[in-house]
């Protein structure tokens, strides 16, 4: 059975639709979703991946999705986020500009979504994990590592909307494209391997 609560990209064209109305800060934003905030969070971290900018995203969104990750690792039943943070006002515009882009996708997603498997999507030790994979995704997107903002950027939009809708299911192939993506970059990827060699030392 599917839920009556709005959905992600209703959440968002709710937002960006009347660009005269009072300004949208990011509290506000994570306000619109409620409990589903962690998931909220992660998508606004990913946005600057399918917004063309004239340097590298991955060093945005990067450190954001590790901080998204960082927190559910610790167990924290909100996100914190600084003060200063929470009140920076949002670029409708450019909102409006990741709806315009990664609608389409959203919406398709969406209708494969439904909560199920409630024990993936909220057990603590479950977002413990998922956070987990969320900090190293988030260490790997922030890397230079040519051609990758879009596919993680997709990646991610799983795990938010997994998280969003309370979808274990989703969460669960999200979790399996992630470990595989994680193994994959640490093999393939030079900048990788010269990362761990001087994690190392």
């Amino acid at each position: 059975m599917h839920s009556h609560a709005p959905s992600t990209s209703q959440i968002l064209n709710a937002l960006v639709a009347n660009p005269d109305s009072a300004p949208l800060d990011v509290a506000g934003l994570l306000d619109a979703f409620g409990r589903r905030a962690f998931g909220a969070l992660l998508l606004l971290a990913v946005m600057p991946a399918f917004i063309p900018l004239p340097f590298g995203v991955g060093a945005i969104s990067g450190p954001l999705v590790s901080l998204v990750g960082l927190q559910m690792l610790l167990g924290m039943r909100r996100p914190w986020l600084p003060a200063r943070v929470r009140a920076h006002v949002l670029d409708r515009e450019k909102l409006a500009s990741f709806t315009r882009r990664a609608g389409g996708v959203l919406r398709w997603i969406e209708r494969l979504c439904r909560p199920r498997l409630n024990g993936l999507a909220t057990h603590p030790v479950a977002m413990a994990f998922c956070g987990a994979q969320l900090v190293l995704l988030g260490v790997l997107l922030a890397l230079p590592i040519p051609l990758t903002n879009y596919p993680f950027g997709l990646l991610l939009v799983l795990y938010a909307l997994a998280l969003i809708e309370r979808d274990g299911a989703l969460l669960l192939i999200a979790w399996v494209i992630g470990i595989a993506t994680i193994g994959a970059s640490v093999l393939l990827s030079t900048e990788v391997i010269e990362l761990l060699g001087a994690w190392l030392g």
